[in-house]
Protein backbone atom coordinates (compact mmCIF):
# COMPACT_ATOMS: atom_id res chain seq x y z
CA UNK A 1 0.00 0.00 0.00
CA UNK A 2 1.04 3.62 -0.91
CA UNK A 3 2.19 5.88 2.01
CA UNK A 4 -0.15 9.11 1.69
CA UNK A 5 1.73 12.00 0.78
CA UNK A 6 -0.04 14.53 3.35
CA UNK A 7 -1.65 13.53 6.61
CA UNK A 8 -4.26 15.89 8.44
CA UNK A 9 -4.27 15.89 11.93
CA UNK A 10 -7.83 17.73 13.16
CA UNK A 11 -7.61 18.53 16.71
CA UNK A 12 -10.63 16.76 18.40
CA UNK A 13 -9.96 17.28 21.89
CA UNK A 14 -12.45 18.15 24.44
CA UNK A 15 -11.91 20.11 27.37
CA UNK A 16 -14.93 20.48 30.22
CA UNK A 17 -17.53 23.01 29.27
CA UNK A 18 -16.55 26.67 30.53
CA UNK A 19 -12.21 25.91 29.93
CA UNK A 20 -11.41 29.50 28.98
CA UNK A 21 -9.81 28.10 26.43
CA UNK A 22 -12.44 26.30 24.86
CA UNK A 23 -11.76 23.20 22.65
CA UNK A 24 -11.94 21.91 19.47
CA UNK A 25 -14.62 19.24 20.01
CA UNK A 26 -16.53 21.70 21.58
CA UNK A 27 -16.55 24.16 18.13
CA UNK A 28 -17.64 21.56 15.75
CA UNK A 29 -14.09 19.39 14.92
CA UNK A 30 -15.99 16.08 15.12
CA UNK A 31 -18.37 17.01 12.11
CA UNK A 32 -15.67 18.65 10.28
CA UNK A 33 -13.52 15.45 10.46
CA UNK A 34 -15.97 13.39 9.15
CA UNK A 35 -16.51 16.22 6.56
CA UNK A 36 -13.19 15.90 5.40
CA UNK A 37 -12.89 12.74 4.77
CA UNK A 38 -15.90 12.17 2.79
CA UNK A 39 -14.36 15.12 0.68
CA UNK A 40 -11.16 13.21 0.34
CA UNK A 41 -12.93 10.30 -0.56
CA UNK A 42 -15.54 11.00 -2.73
CA UNK A 43 -12.44 13.16 -4.33
CA UNK A 44 -10.19 9.99 -4.34
CA UNK A 45 -7.28 11.33 -3.02
CA UNK A 46 -7.91 9.07 0.49
CA UNK A 47 -6.94 6.30 -1.02
CA UNK A 48 -3.32 7.39 -1.87
CA UNK A 49 -2.66 10.95 -1.77
CA UNK A 50 -4.21 12.26 1.63
CA UNK A 51 -5.36 11.47 4.76
CA UNK A 52 -7.56 12.77 7.76
CA UNK A 53 -6.86 11.44 11.08
CA UNK A 54 -8.45 12.65 14.61
CA UNK A 55 -5.67 14.52 17.06
CA UNK A 56 -5.85 15.12 20.52
CA UNK A 57 -4.51 18.75 21.46
CA UNK A 58 -2.42 20.73 18.94
CA UNK A 59 -1.99 23.43 21.09
CA UNK A 60 -3.65 26.03 19.06
CA UNK A 61 -7.17 26.00 20.46
CA UNK A 62 -7.05 29.85 20.31
CA UNK A 63 -7.56 29.17 16.10
CA UNK A 64 -9.54 26.10 16.95
CA UNK A 65 -11.11 24.09 14.88
CA UNK A 66 -7.51 23.41 13.57
CA UNK A 67 -5.97 21.14 11.30
CA UNK A 68 -2.37 20.57 10.81
CA UNK A 69 -0.67 19.44 7.65
CA UNK A 70 2.03 17.22 7.72
CA UNK A 71 5.18 16.85 6.75
CA UNK A 72 4.02 20.42 4.98
CA UNK A 73 4.57 21.84 8.61
CA UNK A 74 1.50 24.60 8.64
CA UNK A 75 -1.71 24.93 10.26
CA UNK A 76 -5.16 25.85 9.34
CA UNK A 77 -7.01 27.78 11.85
CA UNK A 78 -10.71 28.56 12.69
CA UNK A 79 -11.51 26.29 9.93
CA UNK A 80 -15.15 25.70 9.11
CA UNK A 81 -16.82 23.01 6.71
CA UNK A 82 -17.24 25.69 4.39
CA UNK A 83 -13.71 26.02 4.24
CA UNK A 84 -12.82 22.21 3.46
CA UNK A 85 -13.57 22.91 -0.43
CA UNK A 86 -11.04 25.47 -0.67
CA UNK A 87 -8.67 23.46 1.49
CA UNK A 88 -9.08 20.00 -0.93
CA UNK A 89 -9.13 22.05 -4.03
CA UNK A 90 -5.47 23.26 -2.57
CA UNK A 91 -3.96 19.87 -1.45
CA UNK A 92 -5.18 18.20 -5.09
CA UNK A 93 -3.63 20.47 -6.46
CA UNK A 94 -0.05 20.85 -4.25
CA UNK A 95 -0.62 24.14 -3.33
CA UNK A 96 -2.08 26.28 0.42
CA UNK A 97 -4.80 27.99 0.83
Amino acid sequence: MDQPRRYLFVCVNRRPDGTPKGSCAARGAVELHAALKDMLKARGLAEHHVRACTSSCLDTCWVGPSIAVEPDHYFYGRVTEADLPEIVDALENDQRV
